[in-house]
């Protein structure tokens, strides 16, 4: 299962340093091109993504497959109702299952009491097993896409985890940051999802975000610090003023802040080659029977 260390972050956040772990089981694949894509769990894919559009302006078409297994064990009432750290609970799981999106390096897991309302309404993908995505390269899609189908909200699992949102007992939804989606897939809680939107509620949320490598936020540190020394010479060219102060301490705490955040940036997540390349992932296409629109 490979190694994590953990970096704690105060009560509700933390980080993994993951080593060992090189491949994924859960990992994205792309052609040479990067206009096909694919979510593969072991040998089994399950979203097939083709990219249409030319310049900042892309649609994104998807069609998921049956077979998606979620990363964390069962979750029972007796668990949910005792008092848990969820991030730490799920970092546990994460590092002990196989099927995860860890590979080496550093990846936090935050708590998330709410997202932006859209994020659960106009940008949650329903429909099953196709959609499209809008992708921006300034970001615009900002949703949440889940890997299995959504069960009915009168479903008996629905129904027993629509008593605990009412009870406040609800475990968070796992989800998943993807720089290139520009939003989030759903790993584990398909169902909580369903249970707190059938109760008028925005589900609580776990969200793993892939970090800056340590030796790229360190050479970005570098540049900053850089930047920063040649601004405050730019500075102390100007004669002294109340004004002047009141710049340079601002000055200085923005650049403080910045450089404590950081090792904390979100990284692009890697992707993997398609094995056969885009031969192999049309064959995958038309099996699904699935089309996408051509330019």
């Amino acid at each position: 299962m490979g190694n994590a260390r953990r970096e704690p972050l105060g009560a509700g956040r933390l980080v993994l340093e993951v080593a060992d772990r090189a491949a994924p089981a859960l990992r994205f694949e792309a052609t040479e091109d990067g206009r096909r894509r694919m979510l593969r769990q072991g040998a089994r894919p399950v979203l097939l993504g083709g990219l249409t559009g030319d310049g900042c302006c892309h649609d994104l078409h998807l069609h998921r497959l049956h077979g998606y297994r979620p990363v964390l064990p069962p979750l029972r009432s007796a668990g949910m109702r005792a008092a848990v750290n969820w991030p730490h609970r799920y970092a546990t799981w994460l590092t002990e299952a196989e099927g995860t999106p860890l590979y080496d390096g550093r990846w936090e897991l935050a708590l998330r009491a709410t997202l932006p309302p859209y994020v659960w309404t106009s940008d949650f993908v329903r429909d099953w097993p196709g959609g499209s995505l809008e992708l921006y390269c300034g970001g615009g899609w900002q949703g949440v896409l889940p890997l299995r189908e959504l069960a009915p909200p009168d479903a008996p699992r629905v129904k027993a985890y629509r008593k605990h949102v009412r009870e406040g007992t609800l475990a968070p939804v796992l989800l998943w940051w993807v720089p290139f989606l520009d939003g989030w897939v759903i790993l584990d809680g398909h169902d909580r999802v369903v249970a707190a939107l059938a109760e008028e509620r925005t589900p609580e949320c776990v969200v793993l975000t892939r970090l800056l490598d340590e030796e790229r936020w360190r050479r970005d540190a570098r540049a900053m610090t850089e930047g920063h020394r040649r601004h405050l010479d730019r500075l102390a060219a100007h004669p002294a003023t109340p004004a002047l102060e009141r710049q340079r301490t601002a000055v200085q705490q923005g650049y403080g802040d910045a450089l404590a955040g950081l090792p904390y940036e979100p990284s692009a997540i890697r992707t993997w080659p398609v094995p056969g390349g885009a031969p192999a992932w049309d064959a995958l296409a038309a099996a699904a029977m699935f089309q996408f629109p051509r330019d």
